[in-house]
C-alpha cells in the first residue's frame, strides 16, 4: 500500500481565515462564536453561531466562475486556494496533472430559498439566471472547485452529516493507497446562513446561553446546554509520498489510519460502541495501538448525550491514560460538514507546532469524563501522533490519525 501525505491545508473558519490566525487562536483558546441578529429576527431560539466573514472574491476571480459559487463554494475556494499555495500546486501543475477533489457537504440552503422567493415574486423560470442551480446542489463544491482548479481526477462529494469532511479525507486516502490517484484535494465546507440551521434550532439542540457567547459551547462539561452552529471550509492536499517527494514537495504529516462505522440505530441517536469502532479501527489501519496516541480532539459538540457517549468510548481506549483529550469546537463551535476537515487542519497546525489546543469553558467535569486526562489549558509538548473523531446523524462516524513525518517511517 503506497503511504499517503499531506502537502498542503488551507482554512477559513470563525477563528481565522489563514494558517496563522488559526494557529495563534488555537494556542491562545480564542473562541470565534458570537451574536448573529438575524437569526433573532428570523425567529431562531438561539442567535449563537462561529462568525464566519464572507470572501471577497471579485479581485480573485472572473465574474462567471463567481456566479456559480453557494457560501460554502466560496468559503472552500478560499481554502483551496491555501493548501494548492503551501503545496506548491500552480495552475500550470494543475493544467497538465490529473488531480482528484473529494469535498464533505450536505447542504445548500440559501440558493434553494433564494429561488423559491424569486419564483415567489416573479412566476417565471426564466428569470432565475444561470447561477442558480450550481450553487443549488449538494455537490455545488466539487463541481465549482473542479472547474476553478482545472481538476480532472476522481469528482465527488461526501454527504455524510458531521463527518462529511473526516470520510472525506479517509476516502482520498484510500484512492491515494490503492494508486488510482496521486494526489486528491480533500476537505469540507459548511454554509452559516441561517436557512441552513433553522431546521437544528428546532430541535432545541443549539446552546441559548447567550449572555457571554465564548462560553457557550462547553464539550464534557456538566453545564452544557447544546451546541454552536458554525461553518467554513477546510483543504487539504494529499499526495502519494513518492509523488511527494519525486517533485520536491514540504511533507506536513502522514495520514496513517481511516477507521469508521455505521450506529444502525436512531437517526440522532450517538453510540459509544459505534464511537469506539471507528476509533479501533482508525488505529488498527495505522498499525497502532491506544498507548501510541498523544492527543485526541475530540468530536464532542457540547450536547449531553453526544459527550457522554463519545465520552465513554475514549474512556475504553484511554481512560487513566497518557493520552491528552480535548474538544477544538469549544472554541469554534460545531462546524458541522466541515468538521472532520477543519478539525483534521487544526490537529497538523498543532502537530507542527507542539502544544495541544485547550478544551476551554471546562470547569466542571462530566463524571463520564473524569478517567479522561482533559486538557483544559494548553499544553506545549512535541507531539507525533493525533486522532481526530467526527460522528453525524444517521449513526455515521469516522476517524482519521494524523502523523508526524519522519522519512523512515513506513507502512
Amino acid at each position: 500500500m503506497k503511504r499517503v501525505v499531506i502537502t498542503g491545508v488551507g482554512i477559513w473558519s470563525c477563528i481565522g481565515t489563514n494558517k496563522s490566525e488559526v494557529t495563534e487562536s488555537l494556542r491562545l483558546g480564542r473562541s470565534g462564536i458570537g451574536i448573529d441578529t438575524a437569526r433573532e429576527e428570523y425567529g431562531f431560539r438561539s442567535p449563537l453561531t462561529g462568525i464566519v466573514p464572507d470572501p471577497d472574491l471579485k479581485a480573485l476571480l472572473h465574474r462567471r466562475l463567481r456566479v456559480g459559487l453557494s457560501q460554502e463554494a466560496a468559503y472552500a475556494y478560499m481554502a483551496a486556494r491555501e493548501a494548492f499555495e503551501q503545496s506548491n500546486v500552480t495552475d500550470e501543475y494543475l493544467q497538465t496533472h490529473e488531480v482528484g477533489i473529494l469535498f464533505g457537504n450536505d447542504s445548500s440552503a440559501q440558493p434553494t430559498v433564494e429561488m423559491h422567493e424569486l419564483m415567489c415574486e416573479k412566476h417565471d423560470t426564466q428569470l432565475l439566471g444561470s447561477g442558480l442551480i450550481f450553487r443549488s446542489m449538494n455537490s455545488t463544491v466539487n463541481m465549482n472547485l473542479s472547474t476553478i482548479f482545472h481538476l480532472r481526477g476522481i469528482n465527488f462529494s461526501l454527504s455524510a452529516a458531521c463527518a462529511s469532511g473526516s470520510h472525506a479525507i479517509g476516502i482520498g486516502k484510500m484512492f491515494i493507497e490503492q494508486g488510482l490517484q496521486d494526489m486528491v484535494l480533500v476537505g469540507g465546507a459548511q454554509e452559516v446562513n441561517p436557512y441552513a440551521m433553522a431546521a437544528f434550532d428546532a430541535l432545541s439542540t443549539f446552546s441559548v446561553r447567550t449572555d457571554v457567547p465564548s462560553a457557550a459551547s462547553r464539550p464534557f462539561d456538566t453545564q452544557r446546554d447544546g451546541l454552536v452552529p458554525s461553518g467554513g471550509a477546510a483543504a487539504l492536499v494529499l499526495e502519494d509520498y513518492d509523488h511527494a517527494i519525486h517533485r520536491g514537495a514540504t511533507i506536513l504529516a502522514e495520514v496513517a489510519g481511516y477507521g469508521f462505522s455505521s450506529n444502525g440505530a436512531g437517526i440522532s441517536e450517538p453510540s459509544e460502541e459505534g464511537s469506539y469502532i471507528a476509533m479501533s479501527r482508525a488505529l488498527a489501519n495505522a498499525n497502532l495501538t491506544a498507548q501510541d496516541i498523544d492527543y485526541v480532539n475530540a468530536h464532542a459538540t457540547s450536547t449531553p448525550q453526544g459527550d457522554k457517549q463519545e465520552a465513554l468510548a475514549l474512556s475504553r481506549l484511554f481512560g487513566n491514560s497518557r493520552t491528552w483529550v480535548s474538544s477544538t469546537k469549544s472554541m469554534t463551535g460545531h462546524e458541522c460538514w466541515m468538521a472532520g476537515a477543519s478539525e483534521a487542519v487544526y490537529s497538523l497546525l498543532m502537530l507542527q507546532n507542539g502544544f495541544i489546543a485547550p478544551n476551554i469553558n471546562l470547569t466542571d467535569i462530566d463524571p463520564d469524563a473524569a478517567t479522561l486526562r482533559m486538557a483544559t489549558q494548553r499544553v506545549d509538548m512535541p507531539l507525533q501522533t493525533i486522532l481526530s473523531n467526527s460522528f453525524g446523524f444517521g449513526g455515521t462516524n469516522s476517524a482519521i490519525i494524523l502523523k508526524k513525518y519522519k522519512e523512515t517511517t513506513t507502512h
